[in-house]
């Protein structure tokens, strides 16, 4: 795809094409977790910007990958200062099908209960730690690339990804396990009042009281 990325540098419009089918439904992905509904709008955004600025790349397809994926977080974080809008929690399905689990932390995470399941819950987590996930996992990016769409030490991002795959891992669990049943209430104790005599005596319950 390096030569692809080349060729669309140089003018061909199909090599274009071709990059923008590898990565958009990846892209879509990501940016759905950080914008919600709006994520169509700030790929859109993203791509013109990417027209705009081709000729300066300069990269493999790795690195240019990571240059879409920057570009489009700067985007959708102006996006979300201009909306003051947060992040939403669910993600449609068709964004998330057929979608590999890269690391074996990461496979064995997201293959317990379906890729759908798992990456639904991925805006559960705190913000570092799902972006982190996304990016390792979702965009399949490396550690070193990943830090720098981020703007921190590959690291950082290492264990960021690690502790937000744990907190998935518990989050699938109680997603399997289904809500808790409530108890069911204690019988109501029959209301009780004394005789004139001072015997105790049982009150029948009425229909007021059952209700």
């Amino acid at each position: 795809m390096s030569a692809v990325v080349r060729a669309a540098q140089g003018g061909d419009e199909g090599a274009f094409q071709s990059v923008f089918r590898a990565l958009q439904p990846w892209l879509l992905r990501y940016l759905y977790v950080l914008v919600g509904e709006d994520a169509e709008d700030v790929a859109s955004e993203t791509w013109l910007q990417v027209v705009r600025d081709l000729d300066a790349f300069r990269g493999d397809f790795d690195g240019f990958r990571g240059w879409v994926v920057t570009m489009s977080r700067n985007r959708a974080l102006d996006h979300l200062r201009s909306r003051r809008r947060r992040p939403r929690g669910d993600i449609p399905v068709e964004y998330l099908t057929d979608l590999p689990g890269t690391e074996d932390t990461a496979g064995a995470a997201l293959s317990s209960a379906g890729i759908s399941t798992a990456l639904g819950l991925v805006a559960r987590l705190p913000r570092d730690q799902a972006e982190a996930v996304l990016l390792r996992v979702v965009m399949d990016l490396d550690a070193d690339t990943a830090a720098q769409v981020l703007g921190k030490r590959p690291g950082a991002v290492r264990m960021a990804a690690h502790r937000g795959l744990k907190m998935l891992a518990k989050l699938l669990e109680q997603s399997a396990a289904g809500p808790a049943e409530p108890a069911a209430p204690p019988p109501r104790k029959p209301a009780q009042k004394s005789s004139r005599e001072g015997v105790t005596r049982t009150k029948s319950p009425t229909l007021k009281d059952m209700r």
